[in-house]
């Protein structure tokens, strides 16, 4: 007997939300590659690498810990992007089949806000770095004051908005923009980090001085401190393990999503922390002190007007290929699902973008220890037990079929109506492991004096505790409450099926 056919409900659907059609699926392994370098070369990942020296790492440890985060988030990256490419269906309409097509907003607005958190730091860390590189002569000294309830000059909140307007322009030439933006911006930005390495070498004498820079962390002090960064690690990308099928739903084949990602995220990742830690290393021998900031580093490498130049034009391609792939899509998608009547992709985008001013980025993007223990693992801990739920959903229980036409559709006999729309197995598994490490988290940012030490230990590790904590929870409660119903049919339009 054939799969019911379920007819789509004007509530959940429009052009930006619906399955992508054959012509439409181009993304070739190689562009899926590019996406992944114009994500990773960016100044928050630099920073990330840069911080661990800063930290007290070793650049062989950095290295260690970088490169070993990124093969864990691989997994999930894979595991989420397979459905995009599979059913041609963003992440919002994905998310549907684990939480309900109501519950689905749940974990896209809280994938959404993170990404609208970072699309605010990534806008600000653009305006400043071109604030930083403009000669100190062309900036009137009455704008340059701090303004001390809110924290930034006058000057710095005319640079960011500056950037802001910039990135709603390329915004406003939607997906077909943003992936031709990513495809020549890829080559261009391997060029800048390599000249970036190969300044550091000359100035430090070579690897041997550039790498010279040895761990100052004890055996004990190291473990303490690895797992965090680790977590922080995993954390950078656990955005993207979510909102990938967004971009793989363009994928020519599941080959291309796969390999394209296996290829272009790790080693693109590992090659940029190298380029972080060995020039952070280095400046210890240039300078006399670490600069884990490259936006501190670039005033500091020449005041030659055409070097400026090229930084400018460097640290612009940098933040607009990171930000505009992987913070703008997301969340714009997840306002879109909200009410898919009166968004489409663009409103959506405007809206992330104002969103973004919203989180008051200056603040959120201080020290090292700030930017790792406070922002990186706690935007983990929300993002883990997502992605934990939403991997088990497909793969265990549903062995990575779904019925694309009950996606959008609130039919109260499809599978993925559950209760009234909500999954409420996948709720409390996605609650309780977030409501464990909010504790530490209340600790790390001063709210709370003292907590037991487990507790700081679990949220030294959030994103492992919650995902894989999160994902067994929400298997025993669909195991409890009922099997969760099966789909029987794909989709016709799908890569693997019949012609």
């Amino acid at each position: 007997m054939g799969a019911m056919e379920f007819e789509p409900d004007t509530g959940l659907t429009n052009d930006d939300l619906k399955p992508t059609m054959r012509d439409q699926r181009t993304l070739t392994g190689w562009e899926m590659a590019s996406l992944w370098v114009g994500i990773v070369i960016g100044v928050p990942n630099y920073y990330l690498a840069g911080s661990l020296v800063e930290l007290g790492m070793s650049w062989w440890e950095g290295m260690l810990t970088v490169t070993l985060g990124n093969l864990i988030i691989l997994f999930p990256l894979l595991s989420t992007g397979h459905a995009g490419a599979e059913y041609g269906i963003p992440y919002p309409v994905f998310v549907r089949a684990s939480f309900g097509v109501r519950g689905a907003h749940i974990a896209t607005v809280i994938r959404g806000l993170v990404a609208c958190g970072w699309f605010g730091i990534e806008t600000w860390i653009g305006g400043q770095a071109i604030l930083l590189l403009v000669p100190d002569s062309l900036k009137p000294a009455s704008l340059s004051r701090t303004i001390s309830w809110l924290d930034a000059s006058l000057l710095q909140l005319a640079f960011f908005f500056l950037f802001w307007i910039l990135q709603v322009v390329v915004i406003w030439k939607g997906m077909d923009g943003v992936r031709r933006l990513q495809k020549y911006s890829a080559p261009i930005l391997i060029i800048l980090a390599i000249l970036l390495l190969v300044w550091a070498y000359v100035r430090a004498g070579g690897f041997g001085s550039m790498l010279s820079t040895e761990s100052t962390l004890t055996p004990s002090e190291f473990w303490r401190l690895f797992f965090p960064c680790l977590t922080a690690c995993v954390g950078t990308w656990s955005t993207m393990a979510l909102s990938i099928p967004d971009f793989t739903r363009f994928a020519r084949s599941q080959g291309d999503q796969a390999l394209g990602q296996a290829i272009g995220m790790p080693l693109s990742s590992a090659a940029y922390a190298f380029i972080g830690l060995a020039v952070t290393s280095s400046t210890q021998v240039i300078f006399g002190e670490t600069i884990s900031n490259p936006i501190l580093l670039l005033p500091m490498i020449s005041t030659s007007v055409p070097i400026i130049l090229i930084s400018i034009v460097g640290i612009t391609l940098a933040v607009l290929t990171t930000n505009v792939a992987a913070n703008v899509v997301a969340p714009a998608n997840a306002i879109v699902n909200l009410n898919p009547a009166r968004f489409g992709f663009r409103g959506g985008a405007l809206v992330t973008a104002v969103i973004g001013i919203l989180f008051q980025p200056w603040r959120l993007y201080g020290s090292s220890e700030t930017y790792v223990d406070t922002w990186l693992v706690g935007c983990s801990a929300l993002l883990g037990p997502v992605a934990g739920i939403v991997v088990v959903d497909y793969w265990v229980l549903r062995r990575g079929v779904l019925d694309v036409g009950a996606l959008y559709s609130m039919n109260p006999v499809s599978p993925y109506w559950y209760f009234r729309g909500f999954n409420l197995a996948a709720i409390a598994a996605m609650v309780v492991p977030v409501l464990v490490v909010i504790p530490g988290f209340l600790y790390e940012v001063g709210i709370l004096n003292s907590v037991p030490a487990v507790l700081v230990g679990i949220y030294d590790v959030a994103w492992f505790i919650t995902f894989f904590s999160a994902g067994a929870l929400y298997w025993i409660l669909s195991s409890l409450w009922g099997r969760t119903k099966m789909a029987q049919v794909h989709d016709p339009l799908l890569l693997n099926s019949s012609p």
